[in-house]
């Protein structure tokens, strides 16, 4: 086979090769893009705010991340992991000494039941078991919107690692799409400067054909 000819067969794949991953890296910037935008637009209408450091408890001021964002609106997938792990996390705990709605759920179930089964006898302590289930109810509900929100700010927080992968993957996909399109430019170069008669790899003539014959 020629040499030139080569040199073009490896430059035209090559070429092909830069064109399909500066696509894919065009592609995954794109997604990049709206995952960044989307998280930023959803996060923004919820119009949450970080305390500010001189209103942050001394356990909340312990939080590197609820001191660097004080005051801040809460906009980024960063943001909103602190918010919920650091914020609404520290307060969950406090509700019902750091049991989760799921538990907390169960009990107020268990209590309400006492308490009708003790105002349906008239027992003394009927007033109290109302109170005391009215109580683990209201955790409850407090239970149930806090880790809610907490479950959504941290589905957003995983929304914006994907979108910041899918960037880092589009600049590895553009520059290696331009490495192969600068590379297949100069096989291509290499190849119209190469003679149409140069052969690659010639087969080397033997001993006996390069010795000539004697007269």
């Amino acid at each position: 086979m020629k040499r030139r000819t080569l040199d073009i067969i490896f430059s035209i794949g090559g070429a092909t090769l830069a064109v399909l991953v500066l696509v894919l890296g065009l592609v995954l910037r794109s997604n990049a893009v709206f995952a960044q935008n989307y998280v930023h637009d959803q996060l923004s209408q919820q119009k949450i705010t970080f305390t500010p450091v001189a209103g942050l408890s001394p356990e909340e001021a312990k939080s590197a991340a609820l001191v660097k964002y004080a005051g801040q609106p809460l906009t980024t997938g960063a943001q909103a992991q602190a918010y919920a792990n650091d914020y609404i996390a520290g307060h969950l705990a406090a509700v019902n000494n750091g049991k989760t709605y799921a538990e907390t759920s169960g009990d107020a179930r268990a209590a309400r039941a006492a308490a009708t089964d003790a105002q349906s006898k008239g027992a003394a302590n009927a007033a109290q078991l109302d109170k005391a289930a009215t109580v683990l109810e209201a955790q409850t509900q407090t239970l149930f919107r806090g880790e809610t929100l907490r479950g959504l700010l941290l589905t957003s927080y995983g929304f914006s690692i994907f979108g910041d992968k899918a960037m880092l993957a589009s600049w590895v996909c553009l520059i290696a799409g331009f490495v192969l399109l600068l590379a297949s430019a100069a096989g291509f170069v290499h190849a119209f400067r190469t003679s149409k008669n140069e052969a690659f790899a010639p087969v080397e003539a033997s001993a006996s054909e390069r010795v000539p014959a004697a007269v």
